[in-house]
């Protein structure tokens, strides 16, 4: 099981730093902040994973509040720029 928990964190760990150069480099803001809502979404599935391996309910609870609160980074930049 451990094994699985670790492959599973490293293609995580390669996603954001694959969403770390988009940030640092993206075209466009649009293409930044879609990268932003990357972290949020692997920050929730890290998060998940601590939790299954250490038992800590405190984590999901966290990991729940951050699935809520990345759409609304979304929403709030869609009304800022005005995109379609």
């Amino acid at each position: 099981m451990a094994t699985y928990l670790t492959f599973i964190t490293a293609v995580l760990l390669i996603i954001l730093l694959i969403g770390l150069w988009r940030v640092i480099g993206g075209p466009t803001s649009a293409d930044r902040m879609l990268a932003a809502q990357l972290f949020g979404t692997a920050g929730v599935a890290i998060l998940m994973l601590l939790a299954a391996v250490q038992n800590e309910e405190a984590l999901l609870n966290v990991a729940l509040v951050l699935a809520l609160l990345a759409p609304l980074t979304l929403i709030a930049f869609v009304k800022l720029t005005g995109s379609k």
